[in-house]
């Protein structure tokens, strides 16, 4: 049943089957250029980062069924605080990282 307006909502396999050959797909690109060395590091660092996006979206969309264009509030409210908490982290991450390079280079 559909939260907002009560009306019973049919869920089917399709949306998780196209949902999987995408992350599948998504997931294949870049191990590829990886794992070949087609590209040089740099440009492989951002395609791996675009397609790192683009999969967020794919999962968000197809198996987490959050809608772009009419998204409830407590939805909105959720991802915001999701990618809060993701910033924190790979920020975070990061952070200590660079931070224990420069110490470990004196």
């Amino acid at each position: 049943m559909d939260v907002t307006s009560g009306i019973p909502v049919e869920r089917t396999l399709k949306p998780y089957l196209i949902g999987i050959v995408f992350a599948l797909i998504l997931t294949a690109i870049p191990f590829g250029i990886v794992a070949f060395g087609a590209m040089e590091r740099q440009t492989a660092l951002i395609v791996i980062a675009v397609f790192a996006v683009i999969q967020i979206l794919v999962h968000l969309r197809f198996f987490l069924h959050i809608d772009f264009r009419s998204m409830p509030r407590e939805n909105l409210i959720a991802l915001a605080f999701a990618c809060v908490l993701i910033f924190i982290m790979v920020g975070g991450s990061l952070w200590i990282m660079f931070d224990l390079y420069h110490r470990m280079m004196v």
